[in-house]
């Protein structure tokens, strides 16, 4: 019997046979994949305070960071998103709340493995979903910024792996205090180099931040999340920045996700555990941004999943098959073959210019 893994494998091997690639005018568009490991609370950086049911069960957590920017609708965003608000502003920015994973176990390790291979069930699939699409990307290259290749970018082609330079490890005492200044830099850093690889003629290129579980205390002002939403705003401003020069920025467009959102309500620890639905964002020149786009699910008790997660009302494959098909040119068929099985008849997002 032939298994997906083998067909999978014969259909990729055959695409330079039989010509399959992307429509030209794919060569000149960026896909930027955003990794944030760990669980991004959806709800704490997207807020939707104009839901009635908000305050009551988001509790202590419902005020906490200060007063949101606003959104469409009864949306917002977190005050610390201040590049991503102006993004939103002129057109830049789309957010897709209310969507998550097949997966609904609340594994990191195993919702992080759906999330790259682009499957519903943990190693379904051995290969990423950004590897199985690059042999058809027309010559298309591809770039993790990390010393090792992602899953998602594992797959029958060549893809290039960049890191900067390891120094010599600081004191002990020197780490801590610099280790939230640091981590932020390097990893603006990291954006900005990934500009540069995409301004030299790579069409894809991924980066991860780590550290987004929110256990404990996650409203303090210096805390590890409000850190990393500060590192994120500044790395998506740091790729705006990059791209700009040449009119690149106005053909990218930058996937952000997590494998998992979090629980509604807070902890007994003041911060939030393992969920389901979350928050996805969608930005550069070549997105309809200045919108929401929510099947908005409700966060009474009675409206969540299993009575205490946001209810994922869009499959985050339906985002990365529409900056595929659309925005890449991916032939649509390839798509349903192998590089996302099984997802042919989710919905298309409106999301490109």
């Amino acid at each position: 019997m032939l298994n997906r893994r083998h067909l999978l494998g014969s259909t990729l091997a055959a695409l330079p046979m039989l010509g399959v690639a992307a429509t030209p005018a794919a060569g000149a568009r960026r896909l930027v994949f955003v990794i944030l490991r760990g669980g991004l609370d959806g709800l704490w950086a997207a807020p939707v305070p104009g839901d009635p049911d908000f305050a009551a069960a988001r509790g202590s957590l419902a005020d906490a960071a200060g007063p949101p920017l606003p959104l469409s609708g009864p949306f917002a965003l977190h005050p610390l998103l201040t590049q991503m608000h102006a993004m939103y502003g002129r057109g830049e920015l789309a957010v897709v709340h209310a969507v998550g994973l097949r997966y609904r176990e609340r594994s990191h390790f195993d919702a992080q493995q759906v999330l790259e291979s682009g499957g519903t069930q943990p190693y379904e699939l051995p290969t990423g979903w950004l590897g199985r699409a690059l042999p058809a990307l027309g010559g298309a290259r591809a770039v993790a910024l990390d010393s090792a290749v992602p899953l998602v970018l594992r797959g029958p082609a060549a893809v290039d792996t960049w890191a900067p330079p390891v120094l010599a490890e600081p004191s002990a005492d020197l780490g801590a205090r610099l280790a939230t200044t640091c981590a932020g830099a390097a990893a603006v850093a990291l954006a900005a180099r990934a500009a540069d690889f995409l301004q030299q003629g790579a069409n894809l290129a991924v980066l991860e931040l780590s550290g987004w579980d929110s256990h404990v205390n996650q409203a303090a002002p210096r805390g590890a999340l409000s850190n990393n939403l500060r590192t994120l705003d500044a790395m998506l401003g740091a790729l705006r920045e990059g791209l700009q020069p040449g009119g690149a920025w106005s053909r990218s467009a930058v996937l952000v996700a997590t494998e998992f959102g979090r629980t509604v309500a807070p902890n007994g620890t003041q911060g939030t555990d393992h969920g389901s639905g979350g928050v996805a964002f969608v930005a550069g020149g070549a997105v309809k941004g200045g919108r929401v786009i929510a099947d908005w699910p409700g966060l009474a008790a009675r409206d969540r999943w299993q009575g205490r997660d946001l209810r994922t009302t869009c499959d985050l494959r339906s985002v990365q098959r529409t900056l595929l098909v659309d925005h890449l040119g991916l032939p649509r068929a390839l798509l349903d073959a192998c590089v996302l099985p099984g997802s042919a008849g989710l919905p298309r997002v409106d999301l490109l210019a």
